[in-house]
C-alpha cells in the first residue's frame, strides 16, 4: 500500500505535541486489535521467558520509580 504523500506532508507540518498526540491514537487504534499483529515464535518464546522468570522470582526485578531514578542518573 502506498502512503499518500499529501496527507504525510500535512502530518509532517504539525507541531510536535499534535504529531505525538496523533500517534498515539494511531497506536491506540492498533493496539485495540492485537490478532492484527501475530506474534513470532521468538516473541512468543521471549514473553514465556519473561513471564516464567517473574513467576520463579517476583521480587526480582524493579519498580517502575526505581526503573525512573536510574534513567534519570544517566550510565
Amino acid at each position: 500500500m502506498r502512503m499518500n504523500q499529501e496527507l504525510v506532508a500535512e502530518i509532517l507540518a504539525l507541531p510536535v505535541e499534535e504529531r505525538v498526540r496523533l500517534v498515539e491514537a494511531i497506536w491506540d487504534s492498533i493496539s485495540a486489535v492485537p490478532e492484527a499483529l501475530p506474534l513470532t515464535q521468538w516473541q512468543r518464546e521471549e514473553l514465556d521467558r519473561r513471564l516464567a522468570e517473574f513467576e520463579a522470582d517476583p521480587e526480582a526485578g524493579s519498580t517502575l520509580e526505581e526503573v525512573f531514578v536510574r534513567i534519570r542518573r544517566g550510565p
